[in-house]
């Protein structure tokens, strides 16, 4: 045989014998990732981009967008036949930073307490800069009346000039008026957990610097196929490094749920261990359980049957885990962009924002990718709210 046979041969048996390859006709014949559960389209923002959601006993829907740059006319609201109107009225949002204890700043959360409350947690921060002195606050508002029942104004001794209060739970079941979790999501990476006790307004700061509250420095999260970093005009870069964000309670007040921005871990620790100033530190540390990987996450929540939910920001879902420790996935959706605070309704439905926080220009050069509206969620748990008395 020669030479020229030789190599031509097995090129003619190769082709023989090759897979059949056909051009597509149309891309809907090719294969897609999949959605997974049902989610509805509460309502639209075609303005600021919110964060914070929570629905009352009464159905009442509220939220907030703080004040990272767009023009916001007003932090918190509430949601009256399809729109956002500034609540409990426009002068309180106003932000004027020479009556800090009395006006909203920069709102980052709001709660329904289940009790005829509506809890408004102020960063005092626009824009992650260092909180007004006297100005970041906790305030409660009477539903029925529409006015201000209580301010707290967190004290110094728990507020330095890289605090960022960020999500927060209650529990009426401990000490004369309850207590507040609230999360220190510190952009330096270096968070904690501060424990307001309700009646005497008094608050100390747990875990500061722990892992536990702090970001995971080999953390980076992939969103939308990308890096997620921040990125400035000239190019540089630097890690993402947001500490303690998401929150949640178990129904019978015992254990806190946390976890940082910047990381994938679900951690735990004993609410009568945080609450108890008389243990330091290093033991309530040892307390601290690791509860493996979730996913990354921004907001988190709880319900009546002892279930928590977590946001997935790098994968545009929703998960839950059962009291059991088993995961699951609720809703995986590509128009679930961003998952930011997650509320359990009392109509059953889990309510969560969909602000597209990565599309920032903070994280794109400069240039803000993003594209409205924004989006409020809801789909179905058949749970009522933890309940928190």
């Amino acid at each position: 045989m020669h030479l020229k046979q030789q190599l031509i041969l097995p090129s003619l048996i190769a082709l023989m014998f090759a897979p059949t390859v056909a051009l597509a006709q149309d891309d809907g014949e090719l294969p897609s990732a999949r959605t997974i559960g049902n989610i509805e389209a509460v309502a639209t923002f075609h303005d600021a981009m919110p964060t914070g959601v929570t629905v009352s006993e009464g159905g009442r829907i509220f939220v907030n967008f703080p004040r990272w740059g767009d023009d916001v006319p007003f932090t918190v609201a509430e949601l009256r036949d399809g729109r956002a109107v500034a609540y409990p009225n426009a002068s309180i949002n106003h932000g004027d930073t020479t009556q800090p204890e009395k006006t909203f700043l920069s709102v980052q959360s709001v709660v329904a307490d289940g009790r005829g409350r509506l809890w408004i947690l102020d960063t005092a921060a626009p824009n992650f800069s260092a909180p007004v002195r006297r100005g970041a606050k906790l305030v409660a508002i009477d539903l029925a009346s529409n006015r201000i029942e209580r301010t707290y104004i967190f004290p110094e001794n728990v507020i330095d000039e890289t605090t960022y209060v960020n999500d927060m739970r209650f529990d009426f079941r401990v000490g004369k008026q309850g207590v507040a979790y609230v999360t220190d999501s510190s952009p330096t990476g270096t968070g904690g957990i501060i424990v307001l006790d309700l009646d005497s307004g008094q608050a100390i700061k747990r875990l500061v610097g722990h892992h536990s509250t702090s970001a995971d420095r080999s953390f980076t999260p992939i969103v939308e196929g990308q890096r997620l970093m921040n990125r400035a005009p000239d190019g540089t870069a630097t890690p993402f490094t947001i500490a303690s964000d998401g929150i949640a309670l178990s129904p019978d007040g015992k254990t806190l749920y946390f976890s940082p921005l910047s990381s994938r871990r679900l951690y735990s620790v004993p609410t009568e261990l945080l609450r108890n100033a008389s243990i330091d530190d290093a033991t309530l540390a040892k307390a601290v359980e690791d509860l493996g990987d979730k996913g990354a996450s921004d907001g988190l929540e709880s319900d009546a049957l002892g279930n928590v939910y977590a946001g997935d920001y790098e994968h545009n879902a929703i998960h839950r885990r059962t009291p059991a420790g088993q995961w699951s996935t609720l809703a995986a959706d590509p128009r679930i962009l961003w998952p930011d605070t997650l509320s359990v309704g009392p109509d059953g439905f889990l309510y969560f924002t969909a602000n597209q926080l990565h599309r920032q220009a903070g994280f794109n050069g400069g240039e803000d990718k993003r594209h409205k509206p924004y989006v409020l969620f809801r789909t179905r748990v058949d749970a009522l709210p933890a309940p928190t008395r």
